[in-house]
């Protein structure tokens, strides 16, 4: 038995990215930190004072300061302690920051409706999740660990005010150069950045578009092309490393030039005040610890460096961070509807909004124009056409993958809109020519679903989609491991039609996922199929004669809008509708002899349907 989804009335409102928002996801440990880089900075501010007032006591020739010693050694340790438990926590609140904005960044693309999410290329897309979270997660935790690097040099040039007050002054002297430095190095890091995070993202895209169209690159012989296209970028990358290490070289070289010169001018301040007698030995030796300390304010340069590279990376986060999800009025499915599926008047152009268009009218290619149809529950509906003519696009459409620009879907009489997608998901069964398959197993991977399904539903599945022989010949059966199942296009195309078959639901969707079958195995698919008559209407996007023969109904799309409906054998009078399927016949042979030339093996089918995948997004 399915699980009951849990209602949500409302969509959650946008969630913007921020150092605030992660740093209350785990404040303790950022309070720990916080705790322990300001006791760690207080400890190596006390110990200077603490040393000078001991060598007092030794070069006064009174008995031994063994307090002094004793005070001195716990506050080495004290110093030593905090500094470790800093760089504990920072690695460990750093990593499980950087886990929860990689699921809430996630969670925030999977909710909103695919074609605002797959607005990003799919590879700009990963490294944003990937490495982009990363670098933004450590943001809160180098701001608290950051300081120990703004308080020690703060206190130690309070601490020469308090020993002598010229050689504060000393120190002082240099101090806007410094800042000057500082500020320098942090624009021109967030700059240098920012383009090599823009770089890697164009490599990223261009090797996932490599990766989806392997078996095209290799039927065509473009492997060499390819690999320079995707390489190409490299050039600008390395300029922008190039960039950001002479970024960095030149405020350290900077850094070793300007620090010990403050570093001789405190000394050689305190030198001649101990010998007018306005200071000690001991106070010499504090205000050169002090002197140390106070220029150590170099040291921030990391920790701004690490600050510009998160706000760079959080900004590429905002984007999809804001995504708004599905809106919806909370509604659900009728309880025990038929799965009666209606459009009315529904438009899809290809374009996401203008952003500068003010009155919001859509923008783009019309890929869905006017489409009026009503298909009753529990029958079948084949769409056909020519590539590009929208098939795709009403397949996700009517399962609501994508909301329309114009009309309305409803399914027994609700509209899609307004029903809560975790109610309607477990109503809708998907299966798609190139189907993932998430899970470490095979049963996994046909489990996986808005609920998942148990053993006996896993296997009448896989029955159902012919899965079950090529599953029993694996090693482990259905226990075996993805990575250690070779399977080819028809077979992953199978593995994806029992996962649809063991989610049984009120409507199916089949996006052209007969296509990679042999005649046999789509026979006993369509068996399988059609005693699903009165319990879940489907819709099938058709390329083959066999598919459009034994459906209900047929819609035939041109161009994106309804060129004719009605059953296979009243359109087949048609010459052009004949001519569909010949051309697609057409289609499919050429590339099919393309692929044996090439001798990839790959099934035929799989790159026109990513090419029609990237028409319709």
């Amino acid at each position: 038995m399915r699980p009951k989804p849990r209602l949500r009335l409302r969509p959650r409102p946008p969630a913007p990215s921020g150092v605030r928002r992660l740093a209350r996801r785990h404040p303790g440990a950022l309070l720990a930190l916080f705790l322990c880089s300001t006791g760690g900075a207080l400890a190596a501010l006390a110990l200077p004072a603490a040393l000078g007032h001991t060598v007092d006591g030794l070069v006064g020739g009174g008995p031994v300061p063994w307090a002094g010693l004793l005070l001195c050694a716990v506050l080495t340790l004290a110093e030593t302690g905090f500094d470790a438990g800093a760089a504990v926590l920072t690695t460990s609140t750093g990593a499980r920051l950087t886990a929860h904005l990689r699921t809430r960044t996630t969670a925030r693309v999977l909710a909103a409706e695919p074609r605002r999410a797959l607005a990003v290329p799919t590879g700009d897309l990963t490294a944003r999740l990937t490495a982009r979270t990363a670098d933004a997660a450590t943001a809160p935790v180098t701001a608290a660990g950051a300081v120990a690097g703004v308080l020690l040099p703060l206190g130690a040039i309070v601490g020469l005010f308090v020993i002598d007050p010229w050689t504060a002054a000393a120190f002082l002297l240099g101090a806007p150069l410094l800042v000057a430095l500082l500020h320098t190095f942090t624009r021109r890091t967030a700059d240098a950045g920012a383009d090599y995070q823009r770089a890697q993202s164009v490599i990223a895209h261009r090797l996932t578009e490599a990766l989806d169209g392997a078996d095209t690159i290799r039927a065509a012989r473009t492997g060499a092309r390819e690999y320079r296209r995707i390489l190409e970028p490299l050039a600008t990358l390395a300029d922008h490393g190039r960039r950001t290490w002479t970024v960095y070289g030149r405020a350290a070289g900077q850094s070793a030039l300007l620090l010990p010169l403050l570093m001789l001018l405190v000394l050689a301040v305190g030198g001649l005040r101990l010998h007018t007698g306005a200071i000690g030995v001991g106070d010499l030796v504090a205000a050169s610890r002090y002197a140390a300390l106070a220029v150590g304010i170099g040291s921030l340069t990391g920790a701004l460096g690490a600050l510009a590279r998160s706000r760079a990376a959080a900004r590429t986060l905002d984007p999809l961070l804001t995504l708004d999800p599905l809106p919806h009025q909370g509604l659900g499915p009728v309880p025990g509807g038929p799965g009666r599926l209606e459009l009315r008047d529904v438009g899809v152009v290809q374009d996401r909004k203008r952003e500068g268009n003010k009155d919001g009218e859509p923008d783009g290619k019309p890929l869905l124009t006017g489409v009026h149809l009503t298909v009753p529950g529990g029958t079948s509906l084949a769409v056909v056409g020519r590539s590009g003519s929208g098939k795709s696009v009403f397949a996700a459409v009517v399962g609501r993958l994508l909301d329309p620009d114009t009309g309305t879907v409803l399914l027994d009489g609700v509209p899609l809109t307004a029903m809560d997608p975790a109610l309607l998901r477990p109503e809708i069964a998907y299966a798609f020519a190139r189907p993932a398959l998430p899970g470490t197993t095979v049963e996994d991977t046909i489990a996986f679903g808005p609920w998942t399904a148990g053993p006996a539903a896993v296997r009448e599945g896989a029955r159902a989609a012919r899965a079950d022989g090529f599953v029993g010949l694996l090693p482990y059966g259905y226990a075996t491991p993805l990575t250690d199942a070779p399977l080819s296009g028809g077979e992953r195309q199978r593995l994806g039609l029992a996962r649809a078959f063991a989610h049984p639901g009120r409507l199916l969707i089949l996006d052209d996922a007969l296509s990679g079958l042999d005649t046999v195995t789509e026979h006993h698919v369509r068996r399988a199929l059609d005693e699903r008559a009165g319990r879940s209407t489907r819709v099938i996007v058709a390329h083959r004669l066999s598919s459009a023969a034994r459906a209900d109904q047929v819609l035939w799309l041109e161009d994106g809008r309804v060129r004719a409906t009605g059953p296979h054998e009243e359109l087949w009078a048609d010459p052009e509708y004949r001519a569909v399927f010949r051309t697609e016949t057409d289609e499919a042979e050429g590339m099919a002899e393309a692929e044996e030339r090439a001798g990839a093996g790959a099934d035929t089918a799989l790159p026109r349907a990513r090419t029609e995948e990237v028409e319709a997004r």
